[in-house]
């Protein structure tokens, strides 16, 4: 798949197009451009079960997930 340029980036304030989050505003926090994904600050939220481990304790957290880029738009200053 040939990679293609993105219309967001990093800190862009953008708005989800579709899905169970539309509507809401975000920064983006990480663009995955080979896989045509982001990362949007408080949108998406995932539940992810974390292994215990030397370091500290597991447990449950919540985080955000990628969004196809597909799904957002760029909102203007």
């Amino acid at each position: 798949m040939a990679q293609r340029k993105l219309h967001i980036k990093k800190n862009d304030t953008v708005v989800v197009l579709s899905g169970q989050d539309r509507g809401k505003q975000g920064v983006v926090l990480e663009v995955f451009p080979k896989k045509q994904r982001a990362i949007v600050e408080g949108v998406h939220i995932v539940t992810r079960h974390l292994r215990p481990n030397q370091a500290g304790q597991g447990g449950i957290v919540e985080r955000e997930g990628t969004i196809h880029v597909s799904n957002l738009k760029k909102v203007d200053a």
